[in-house]
């Protein structure tokens, strides 16, 4: 039987609508501030909704070498958000090193993407820069930071929804536990406010219409009416407990276990059975019970349909102990971040775990009793747990789930 390493977490890294910084995000979630408002930073004029959470990209340029000022908004957050997470782990200073690259991203270089079709549809196939095909490829996230931060190991981008990041966290989990790598900068980033991203969220009929942005967005209230998008990014230094040990490196937290899963039954409507599945694999990669689980941070959307499935998952997967088990949904935060989303929540969540409290849950005066789970109330709760649960479910029928340890 293969021995596996533990693999835990040196550097954490977050560009987001509430903090472009460790101590700055933290407080913001711990004192119940919302980034979710009028859109300011894109143009939303012609979309019926136009409440989100949108990033003042202004507040990370001083962080950026000259050449990645220009880049797309998709790769500036997440070079930003790899940088802290390097620093943090003391490796920025050490490079190059054989550290992998593992991103994930559910829309790509939207920015980009949508400037060349534009010039495209305009000057037709000569009017295209040699470049335009390197900036525009999928994995030019994940190369790009390769090349910045010079990390000599593997590189790639993996594209699965709103499960993108966490499934990019679970493979560089698997890849240092069965000893295929050292370390690995992972992580997730989208910047869906372009105008076709947007406006076929917009188009769908999941977008809540509340006017009011602070109240707009409610997982598992009663009266919750849709989910609204944010924009941002999230960056960890994931390493062998050994590797960590040998250098001193300040520990955050573990990855102990991760579980994916895919409904096989509609590309949007979520399935109990998928999710339950993605969370009993994570806790079995972890090697726990239900009863060790202290707090869950769930994927927690403001749809109708997807919190009530969630909270059934859980049930199922958790049984009685979903009676006692507290939970968080992040997105009231810092909004819907798509392929980044899971990412940012699993930083959030080894921040409560860490700290040993987690955030409240914002504009939830009235919980749905179709979704039969332990929710946090209107102030933040005290942890007394080793063990954390992270959700991810995403359109196509991906779930990912991953298991946190704390450090002591």
């Amino acid at each position: 039987m293969m021995h596996r390493q533990r693999v835990v977490v040196t550097g954490l890294g977050m560009v987001t609508a509430i903090g472009v910084d460790e101590q700055s995000f933290w407080a913001s979630l711990l004192a119940g501030r919302s980034g979710i408002r009028r859109v300011i930073h894109h143009n939303l004029s012609e979309n019926p909704v136009k409440n989100g959470a949108d990033v003042d990209a202004g507040a990370i340029d001083a962080n950026l070498p000259f050449e990645m000022r220009r880049a797309d908004r998709c790769l500036r957050f997440a070079f930003d958000a790899g940088r802290q997470a390097l620093a943090g782990a003391g490796l920025l200073s050490s490079l190059p090193q054989s550290i992998g690259s593992i991103w994930g991203c559910g829309t790509g270089q939207a920015e980009k993407i949508q400037s060349a079709y534009r010039i495209f549809f305009e000057k037709g196939p000569k009017g295209m820069r040699p470049s335009t095909l390197t900036t525009c490829m999928a994995n030019s996230l994940s190369s790009n930071l390769s090349i910045s931060f010079q990390l000599t190991g593997p590189n790639y981008v993996i594209a699965s929804a709103c499960t993108s990041s966490s499934n990019a966290i679970g493979v560089a989990f698997r890849m240092i536990s069965e000893g295929h790598a050292d370390a690995v900068l992972c992580g997730g980033t989208d910047t869906p406010f372009d105008p076709f991203i947007y406006g076929t969220w917009t188009n769908i009929g999941l977008l809540s219409i509340d006017p009011d942005p602070a109240r707009a967005l409610r997982p598992f209230a009663a009266d919750r009416n849709g989910t609204l998008i944010g924009e941002g990014a999230a960056a960890l230094v994931l390493e062998s407990l050994d590797s960590a040990k040998k250098r001193g490196a300040r520990i955050r937290g573990e990855i102990a276990g991760y579980g994916e899963s895919s409904d096989g039954t509609h590309i949007t409507r979520p399935s109990v059975a998928g999710q339950s599945h993605a969370i009993r694999a994570a806790l079995a990669s972890a090697g726990v019970d239900p009863r060790a689980i202290g707090y869950i941070n769930a994927h927690g959307t403001g749809t109708v349909s997807n919190d009530a499935t969630e909270a059934l998952a859980i049930r199922e997967a958790m049984g009685e102990e979903a009676d006692r088990i507290p939970v968080g949904a992040m997105k009231p935060y810092f909004g819907h971040t798509l392929g980044a989303s899971g990412a940012i929540e699993t930083v959030a969540t080894l921040l409560a775990l860490e700290n040993q409290v987690a955030p409240r849950n914002l504009n939830l005066e009235n919980p749905d009793p179709a979704c039969p789970v332990h929710l946090i109330g209107d102030a933040p709760r005290a942890l007394a747990t080793d063990y954390v649960v992270k959700n991810s479910f995403g359109f196509g029928g991906g779930n990912a789930v991953l298991v946190l340890r704390r450090h002591s």
